[in-house]
């Protein structure tokens, strides 16, 4: 016969064998509040220098950076300094190259942090706001024009052939080829002609007849 504990009777889980334990520290964990990391802030961008006077004064390394390129009379005046970012300045200099008009020579420099050398980074040519550019590039599909389309099938007068037009060649090669009464063997008659006169003067000679103009 099956006793009843009075915590059953009642309605209370008994805490005894044969029931799952409670597990206290999940519930305690899911019952005390979640803790958020507060959010990260975004690094601040490094501050720009507005000036610096190490590399804005390195007017004549940045031009004897370009002299080892160009000729000196290619290079004219110092137009302006430009900082670029942190220790680092671009020179740029009147170009006097044909075919470049309005543009300008430029050397960019740079230097390490606490230090006054300046390394040379890059010499070339940039336009300036009155260069002379080239048109901008357009694809053929843009470029093409309507009458670059269209096919002339017919005829010009320039293509019938005229009356003084000169005879083809197989017209030519035809009209110099023997017919059937020509001769068929190539015998040169001059030659023939020379070898009967030297028959007649060796007859001559045998008949005994002196001619005293033949000496």
């Amino acid at each position: 016969m099956t006793q009843t504990s009075p915590e059953t009777a009642h309605g209370e889980a008994p805490t005894g064998t044969g029931m799952l334990p409670t597990d206290d520290a999940a519930l305690s964990e899911a019952s005390a509040p979640q803790r958020s990391d507060p959010p990260k802030r975004p690094r601040a961008a490094r501050r720009i220098p507005t000036s610096d006077s190490v590399l804005e004064g390195a007017v004549e390394r940045a031009r004897e950076a370009i002299l080892e390129g160009a000729a000196e009379a290619r290079v004219g005046r110092h137009v302006s300094a430009v900082i670029e970012g942190e220790r680092l300045v671009t020179h740029r200099f009147e170009a006097f190259v044909p075919g470049y008009g309005g543009w300008q020579w430029y050397a960019t420099v740079a230097r390490v942090a606490r230090s006054k050398e300046v390394t040379i980074c890059e010499v070339g040519l940039l336009p300036s706001d009155a260069a002379l550019l080239a048109p901008e590039w357009l694809p053929w599909s843009e470029r093409v024009r309507p009458e670059d389309s269209q096919e002339d099938d017919a005829p010009s007068a320039d293509d019938a052939p005229s009356a003084d037009a000169a005879p083809s060649a197989d017209a030519a090669s035809s009209a110099g080829r023997p017919g059937d009464d020509a001769p068929t063997d190539n015998a040169d008659p001059v030659a023939d002609t020379a070898g009967a006169g030297i028959d007649e003067a060796a007859d001559t000679r045998s008949d005994g007849a002196e001619d005293p103009d033949a000496e």
